[in-house]
């Protein structure tokens, strides 16, 4: 196996993952009902991001932390889905790839599933969630 070594890469590795995750029985209904089955906008986006995140490249200018805090309004995510999600993610990661960028896609992604989760319940308790 090869190292995530670009964009055509984290196109596979996110097409990868959601494609699971659409089918799993705790997310793909969140998955599902927010984004619906046109996900041609959702897509390039998360490519954009995990470009950002993986090799520290422009391009992405969304709030995820945000996102997640409305859309946990519209259907409750708990620790539950996060530690689903981030198991997800790093199986795929461990099938697709190894080296330096798949263990920084696998690390991130466990900081960002902590951070999310921690800033969802902040939200859901009325504080004020930075992104």
């Amino acid at each position: 196996m090869n190292d995530i070594a670009g964009k055509d890469d984290i196109q596979t590795l996110v097409d990868s993952f959601y494609a699971i995750a659409r089918q799993d029985d705790l997310l793909g209904p969140i998955f599902n009902t927010i984004i619906g089955d046109d996900w041609s906008h959702h897509l390039p986006v998360m490519y954009d991001f995990w470009n950002m995140v993986i090799f520290a490249v422009p391009g992405y200018t969304g709030q995820p932390v945000k996102k997640h805090v409305d859309i946990d309004k519209r259907m409750p995510m708990n620790k539950e889905h996060f530690d689903r999600w981030l198991e997800l993610w790093t199986a795929t990661v461990d099938k697709l790839f190894t080296g330096e960028y798949a263990d920084i896609a696998r690390n991130k992604a466990a900081l960002m599933a902590n951070m999310i989760h921690i800033k969802v319940e902040m939200g859901r308790k009325g504080f004020e969630t930075l992104n």
